[in-house]
């Protein structure tokens, strides 16, 4: 059984190398674009009303296999294998590839090197960029854009505490699909999160719990540790320490601290009990 939410396929065309494992009525290879827009949606269906299933930050890669003369692309994102439309315009054709990666909860992109010049964008943690020089304080990129240097770093550096990185997201609105400081939800934080500190994360809280760490024994679940994962139907939180957690959740309708226990308790009452307790 195919996930379709990573499975570029529907009845009339599907990408080329699941031909024999998949039925369509034609097999395409597709065709790599770079997301060039600061954050764009990744929707169900071809329509601005749709359901907005995860976002891309600009300079990630998707594969396209089919459009529409709407305005809109059907591919799968390379960083996560998530499958759906996305709007043309938010596209490109990649040319240099990206050498840094934002690291800072949200910067601006200046058209000269003044921070008193007014913006031409801003890019949320995790957006990847092409430095081709440096100007004092400023790194310039391939679109001509000055971003301050401190708020970027090489796409190899890794952070030491993912929990840490999800910490500076508190009182970031919850927004479902969302995964930027300018709106996030539970697992679009789990996975910006420990993308930052180096680890390939899925994409929904389901599929962080199939595939993530351990779980930990009832003996053990009494000794939470930081970065551990506690799921619920349709839910992840970050362990903090001993008593509380920090998780994007829409009871709050915001990235926040919560007590565990108190947290587990409220999310039983209305919807689950607790599914799983995962240490990476």
């Amino acid at each position: 059984m195919h996930d379709p939410r990573l499975t570029p396929a529907r009845p009339e065309i599907a990408a080329k190398y699941l031909e024999g494992k998949v039925k369509a009525e034609r097999y395409v290879s597709g065709e790599e674009f770079c997301v060039c827009e600061a954050i764009a949606p990744l929707w169900e269906r071809p329509a601005a009303g749709a359901m907005m299933l995860t976002q891309a930050l600009k300079g990630e890669r998707v594969t396209i296999y089919d459009r529409n003369d709407e305005g809109f692309a059907w591919g799968q994102l390379a960083s996560d294998g998530y499958v759906g439309w996305i709007p043309d315009a938010a596209l490109a054709k990649p040319t240099a590839a990206p050498t840094h990666k934002v690291t800072a909860l949200r910067t601006f992109a200046f058209p000269g090197p003044s921070i008193k010049l007014p913006p031409v964008e801003t890019l949320t943690t995790g957006a990847r960029v092409t430095v081709i020089r440096e100007d004092s304080a400023f790194a310039i990129t391939s679109d001509g854009w000055y971003l301050p240097r401190h708020h970027l770093r090489s796409l190899d550096a890794v952070e030491q505490d993912f929990v840490a990185v999800a910490e500076r997201f508190i009182g970031t609105p919850y927004l479902w699909g969302g995964k930027s400081s300018l709106g996030i939800d539970c697992s679009g934080l789990v996975q910006v999160s420990l993308a930052a500190a180096g680890t390939g994360c899925p994409r929904d809280s389901d599929m962080q719990e199939g595939g993530l760490g351990r779980a930990l024994s009832p003996a053990e679940m009494t000794k939470l540790q930081r970065g551990d994962l506690i799921f619920w139907k349709g839910h992840v939180a970050i362990v903090r320490d001993a008593d509380s957690i920090v998780h994007a959740n829409a009871n709050h309708m915001a990235t926040v601290v919560e007590n565990t226990q108190e947290a587990i308790a409220r999310i039983k009452a209305v919807s689950s009990e607790v599914t799983a307790i995962k240490r990476l």
